[in-house]
Order: C-alpha cells, then structure tokens, then sequence
C-alpha cells in the first residue's frame, strides 16, 4: 500500500473557526460513538496505540471536539474530510497523543508538549512518515536476527513425538513458606478449560494432564496449593513469600506450553532440557552487563512503592533471565537501525515488556481467552500474580504479547489505518458500518520552530519540557488548545511509566532527556484536603496556556473526579489563569467492565469543559448550584461542570472555592 503525498492532501485554508461550541455540542453523536469505541479504543484509533499509555480517551470524542470550530457547516459534519487546515492546535500535556492524531488528520498544525518522553516519542515514530515495507523488511531482519541469538532458551519438545519447537509460554507458581518447608502458590489447578476436556496441574505430583485423575508418578518435594489456601493445615502458620529473594527467583516453573505442527497445542511438565535451559540462561544473566546498575533502581512513588513493599528495589528484578537476555540482545540489535524505523523498533521491543515479565499473570484457563498473557498494568497498577506466566517473545507463530502479534497489531494495523482512516456510523439497532474518510491521513512532518510550522499543513512540532514554560511559543500564536489534563490522583503516569522509561533509555538514549523531575508532573497525591501540586503545576500550565492563546481562540479539556478537592483546585488553576467556561457537555467515556474499574463506584462519564480568556464582554450564563447529586455519574459531571461555571464566574478567593466545593459535594452525601 502506497504512502500518500502531501500534495494530495493538499485542501484550501480555514480562515476562521467557528465558535458554536460555546452553544451546543453533539452528546448524543458522541455517546453513541464512545459507547462503541470504549471497548476496543485500541482497534478504532490504532496508529495511535503504538506504546503503553495511561487513561486515554475515546478519540472519537475529540475529533467531534475539534469538528465544531470548522468554519464550513458542511465540512464540520463528522465524516467530512478535514476542516482545519491552516490552524494550530496545541496540547501542553498530549499523553498518549489523541488530540495530535484526531488534529493532524483535520489538516491542522499541531504542537504537543509533555514533561514525560514517552508521549513525545511514540508520537514522533506514529506520525513520522515512513512506508510499511520498510518497517516490515526492518522487523523481520530484527526478529530473525533476534531468534538465531535466543530463540534455543525458548524451546521445548512436543510429549508425544519429542519434536524441538518454539514454546508459547512457561507457568509459573509463587513460592511460599511455613513451618513445614516450603509450598509453591497458584492460582488453580485448572490450567484450560475445551470443549471436550480439562487439563490441569495435579498438586500431588505437579503432573499436567487432561485425565480425570493424577496420573501414577512420584510426588514432588514441595507442596503445590491454590491462592485460596493461605494457612498451612499441618503446622498452622500462614503462608510467607520469600522476599529476600530477587523477585523472579520467587517463582517455581509448573508447565510449559507449545505448539507442535504435527500434534498441536499441548501443555506438560517441564522436563530436564527445559530445566537445563532455564539454569544456562540464569548463568548467563550474570555476564550481562547493565552498568550502571543505579538507572534501574526502583523509586519508592505512589505505584512503585507496592514493589517496594515486596522487596523490590530494581526493574532487573521483575524480569525473569531469559527475558532479560531478550532484552540485552534487542537493545544490542535495535542500534543497527536509524531514524524512524529504529525508533519504532525501539517502541515495539519497549511495549512488549508490559506482556514479558514476571509481573503477567495466566488468564489462558477460560475457554474464551486460550493462550493469553494478564499483562503488567491490566489494573493501572502493579499486581503480583500467584501464576505468573513467562511469555516467549520470539515464538514465530503470533500469540498473545509476542513480538510477532505485536508488529501486527501496533504497526502494521495502524500504519494501514493511517493512510486509509476509517470511522463507525450508527446506523440502527445497535448496529453500525465503517465509512472511510477519503482524503484524510494520520500523519505528517516534523518541524522544530514556530517559523516552520506556520507553512503548509500537517506540521507536527514536538516538545518535551514542562509546559508551565512554552517560552518558545510567541504570545497570541495558537488558534486553539485541545487537552486532556491527568485527573488529579487518579492515575500516576510518571510512575508507573518508570517502567518503560529505564529500557527507552538503553534502546533510544539520544531520542529524548530520559531523565527529568517526576515531582513537575501535575498528578496529586492521595488527596487530603490540602493544596497538592496538581494546583501549582497544572495553574502554570493554564497561565502559559491563556498567553499563547489568540484572542478568539479556546481551550477544551476534558475531566470528572469524584473529590471535591480535584474541582476545587482545578477551579483555582483556571481562576488564577483568567479563564471563564463557555460550555459544558457530558459525555461517555469508560467501558463499565474495564478491568481497573469493574465492580467500583466509577465515573463513566467525562466533562467537556470549554474556556475562554475572561474579558468584559463574555456575560455570565452560569446559576448558582445548591448541592450535587452523587447518584450517578452522568448528573454528577453536569453539575460539577455548571458549579466550575458559576465559581470561575464569582471570583471567589481560593479558600471560598475549597469551601463550596466541600458544601456542593460533600454536603450532598
């Protein structure tokens, strides 16, 4: 498929924007679409999940953002082709890169800051033109490279004709201990459930086998016990783990996976050569060097602090020694490459680490999910599973987190998705069909100044710094600020991307500053009724934000949180920058069964919040609340977004502001 040329793209000026989403906004178009892309917001915006990121929104909802200040009502239509050429549109905090992407391919010039490189470089390898044969001839060049130096630590044989084959996957169960010696913990016995059969691991003899009873073979020296079992029946003592072990030797191999060609998927025991191969690659770990052994150190942080906790102190820790000998070859192999190949090489090898630790667990028992990986942040959060699955990066077949299913879904779908963007119309009945948006593509060319931006179209200009100082940006210069701000303490990006950030930093050093102060990000700590830094940072934010704004442009963000003390000192930041609110809209934003929210009292509704620089001739629209109700989120978001209205409206001082949240919400309960 061929690449398109800016030339084709080329579409006429938009030279002026409309302000009707002071007025109105289509919630009901972008309800119906977000309930739809909720649930796999990877498969409708793929170009733009290349790497990890936290808390994205639907970008469906913010294409229907940026589509109403197209001038041209015809071109405003949501499955219209452009509308914003000429424009720029900035993102001080861009994470994982939705505005840039939904703007870009509306003919805008785009600029996105962020304090964390992650954002900045995935949006660089994901809008950086670079043709698909390219990066396909690169990856298997990399793969094939990458098998021949590791692929024998991860093979196995088939138990019926001995076969050597490439492995899917090793289990493994945690080691505990009681009075009585030592126990190895999993989660059940079951290891799948088919149609016509079970195949377990039988706790008196670790044997694996799909008969109905434990086969005849001598029992193991430690006891095999479900997560359910947390005393130990002879001696009463509770179960310990072994925290002065490094954290991957805490586990005990229980089965392996493979697929033969001749007989297929099967699951065994491990047997002596897979022991021997786990013993060689753990000799090997400790000729590998990762000097200096300090940049993996592990920060005691909201998120981190649970390994911490658990005896964790280094990033090395969490990956077992055959994927740390990946790890050390890839990196090695990724400095063959150059420019944006090499980066989105990079990208991919640093995202599979989320489906390649000993942080996943096992859901590959239910019938409906065989062979998959629980990966590392299913939950925003650290987990320790009780069986733990070591993935094999380098099997040829595709299979859930390895390298082969990865360059499918996150490059190969997404750069085709690029060139020939397609989006879902509602057309009855719950049913919907895909509508290709001819002319439009997901990406563009970098630029590095204000100068070169404001030539052409489709420019993206790239900064990683804290945008509480965008001196580079000249007063008055930006068209419009389209964002989404993190939500108080709801997720600790910065944290839990140290993750990723410790491999980047060997796989790309010169790609970005790897190294900055996590303490600049504008994320709160548990709240506790006091001022955080969310204020502080996220204030200097909208104070730079109101001056590179043009007079008649906006700014829109979306945002919901539960505590009183988020609105309050969102309320504050907006209040100091001089900004009033326009209009809010309600709509959906979180699929109810997400795993980190199912079964919690969580928002699934986002605020579309829009501002404009405060002046004498913007009269105020907004009504004095009485209280909010909490009962569900959709009002609760509406009432919460007409309350910041009538604050920003009142020019109450700070301690007011605090005060009437605590009585708006908190009042209500």
């Amino acid at each position: 498929m061929r690449q398109l040329a800016f030339d084709e793209l080329d579409r006429p000026l938009a030279r002026d924007h409309s302000l009707t989403i002071d007025e109105v906004f289509p919630e009901e178009l972008a309800n119906q679409l977000s309930q739809i892309e909720s649930f796999n917001k990877h498969l409708f915006r793929p170009n733009t999940y290349l790497h990890k990121w936290w808390a994205r929104r639907c970008g469906s909802t913010f294409r229907l953002i940026l589509k109403q200040f197209v001038p041209t009502l015809g071109r405003r239509d949501y499955y219209a082709a452009g509308g914003l050429e000429g424009k720029i549109v900035l993102d001080p905090m861009m994470g994982g890169g939705t505005t840039l992407h939904e703007a870009i391919r509306l003919g805008a010039n785009v600029i996105g800051a962020d304090i964390d490189p992650i954002p900045v470089v995935q949006a660089r390898a994901s809008l950086t033109q670079v043709a698909l044969g390219d990066l396909q001839s690169a990856f298997n060049r990399f793969f094939d490279d990458l098998h021949r130096q590791i692929a024998d630590y991860f093979k196995t044989e088939c138990p019926i004709c001995q076969a050597v084959v490439d492995s899917q996957y090793m289990l493994y169960g945690l080691r505990k201990t009681c009075a009585c010696g030592e126990a190895v913990q999993i989660e059940q016995y079951e290891l799948r459930q088919e149609e016509d059969r079970t195949i377990r691991i039988w706790p008196e003899n670790w044997e694996v086998s799909d008969s109905s009873r434990a086969p005849q073979v001598d029992a193991t020296a430690a006891r095999l016990i479900t997560k359910s079992e947390t005393m130990c029946r002879m001696c009463g003592q509770k179960y310990q783990e072994v925290l002065h072990l490094p954290f991957y030797a805490r586990y005990a191999p229980i089965a392996v996976v493979g697929d033969c060609p001749k007989h297929g998927l099967f699951f065994r025991a491990p047997g002596p050569q897979d022991l021997t191969r786990l013993r060689e690659a753990d000799r090997q770990r400790h000729h590998l060097d990762w000097q200096p052994l300090e940049d993996f150190l592990i920060e005691n942080g909201p998120k981190s602090g649970d390994l911490v906790a658990r005896n964790i102190r280094s990033y090395l820790d969490v990956f077992s020694s055959r994927q740390l000998l990946y790890l050390h070859h890839a990196t090695r192999l990724v400095q063959e490459y150059r420019g944006a190949v090499r980066l989105n090489l990079a990208l991919l090898v640093s995202t599979s680490l989320e489906f390649n630790s000993m942080l996943c667990g096992y859901k590959g028992a239910d019938k409906r999910r065989p062979g998959a990986i629980r990966h590392v942040f299913a939950l925003h959060a650290y987990s320790f599973p009780y069986t733990a699955a070591e993935n094999n990066p380098v099997n040829r077949q595709k299979s859930s987190g390895n390298l082969q299913q990865l360059f499918r879904d996150r490059i190969v779908r997404g750069r085709k998705w690029a060139i020939a963007p397609v989006e879902r119309r509602i057309t009855g009945q719950g049913a919907t069909e895909l509508v290709p948006i001819v002319g439009e593509f997901d990406g563009g060319v970098e630029v590095t100044n204000e100068r070169e931006l404001t030539n052409g179209q489709q420019k993206f200009w790239l900064i990683q710094g804290d945008s509480r100082n965008l001196s580079i940006l000249n007063d008055n210069s930006v068209d419009l600020i389209v964002t989404d701000p993190p939500y108080y303490d709801n997720v600790q990006y910065s944290d839990l991307a140290a993750f990723f950030r410790v491999w980047l930093a060997r796989l790309v050093p010169d790609e970005a500053d790897w190294k900055y102060e996590h303490g600049d990000s504008a994320v709160a700590p548990k709240g506790n009724g006091q001022a955080t830094n969310f204020l502080q940072v996220l204030g200097g934010i909208f104070q730079e934000c109101q001056r590179v704004l043009k007079k008649n442009g906006r700014m829109v963000f979306t945002f919901h949180h539960w505590e009183a003390n988020a609105w309050a000192e969102l309320t504050i930041a907006l209040n100091n920058a001089g900004f009033r609110l326009m209009n809010v809209s309600v709509v959906y934003s979180e699929n109810p069964v997400s795993v980190h929210i199912n079964n919690l009292k969580s928002i699934k509704h986002d605020c579309v919040l829009v501002f404009a620089a405060r002046s004498k001739e913007l009269q105020s629209r907004w009504e004095a609340p009485t209280r909010i109700a909490t009962v569900d989120s959709e009002t609760f978001c509406r009432q919460c977004g007409e309350a910041l209205g009538w604050l920003l409206d009142s020019r109450l001082s700070a301690n007011e502001i605090r005060m009437a949240w605590k009585e708006f919400i908190l009042g209500s309960a």
